[in-house]
């Protein structure tokens, strides 16, 4: 298993492994042959950025069946999502900010997010696996109040998609068995979510296999995996994290 980091570190850009507390910089493509170099540079030295560039955000709603079965929905034919502007990510460490003119509630959740690795067009399930380069943590951020403001149409992309809405990190792991994974997001330090992988109506293979029919997928795109029970408000000031094992954490604090 490898943890991948995109970083800014004496006004230069790099990608790398990180163990424990010290990234190994490469060279070339991450997502295709990168060359570890003999040099390194301490966590500690860089500022951290979203650990790759998506072309495409991707994000399901009702994948769980524990949720599901809260808000009385049934089970979709098909992966339900939306996409989120690729000007809302936001990196490990960064500050989620309330949108100007609304005052209605902004809400976190946590999620499992698919990093895709090789360009990726109607692949089936079995071959899913080698088109995903890893995984990494998401906080699915939304203005709610502004979901259904006009009964006519459900504004999930203007909702989901301002500016920091969308912070993703620490870093992309790869090797995992995404199906055994649990994500927890903790609000100052209080745990209001922990789920697991398994209770997903569409598991991540299948979500891979099923979106790829749709439209194709390029490397660095990344797919949320959508979220279960308790996902809430956040009150201005507090501090999120987004925990998945293997991953690491994600923290952001909201003002």
């Amino acid at each position: 298993m490898k943890q991948w980091v995109r970083y800014e570190y004496q006004g230069a850009k790099g990608f790398g492994t990180l163990t424990e507390d010290l990234i190994t910089i490469y060279q070339g493509d991450m997502y295709n042959g990168a060359v570890a170099t003999d040099q390194s540079v301490p966590l500690e030295a860089v500022k951290l950025l979203t650990p790759c560039e998506p072309t495409t955000m991707i994000a399901l709603w009702n994948n769980f069946h524990s949720r599901a079965a809260k808000e009385g929905w049934s089970k979709p034919n098909h992966p339900l999502y939306f996409m989120k502007a690729s000007t809302s990510f936001l990196p490990p460490g960064g500050t989620i900010r309330r949108p100007e003119a609304y005052d209605g509630p902004v809400v976190y959740e946590g999620e499992l997010g698919i990093v895709i690795g090789r360009q990726c067009r109607n692949v089936s399930e079995d071959e899913a696996d080698d088109f995903v380069f890893g995984y990494t943590c998401v906080n699915d951020v939304t203005a709610r109040g502004l979901l259904r403001e006009d009964p006519l149409f459900v504004h999930w992309t203007r909702a989901k998609s301002f500016d920091t809405f969308c912070a993703v990190g620490p870093v992309i792991a790869t090797g995992l068995d995404a199906e055994t994974l649990s994500v927890r997001t903790l609000v100052d330090g209080t745990e209001l979510q922990n789920y697991p992988v398994t209770d997903m109506f569409f598991k991540p293979r299948q979500i891979v296999s099923r979106i790829s029919h749709d439209m194709p997928l390029r490397p660095g795109d990344i797919i949320a995996c959508g979220t279960s029970i308790g996902a809430g408000p956040m009150e201005q000031g507090c501090t999120v994290e987004v925990a998945i094992e293997g991953i690491g954490t994600l923290v952001n604090e909201f003002n």
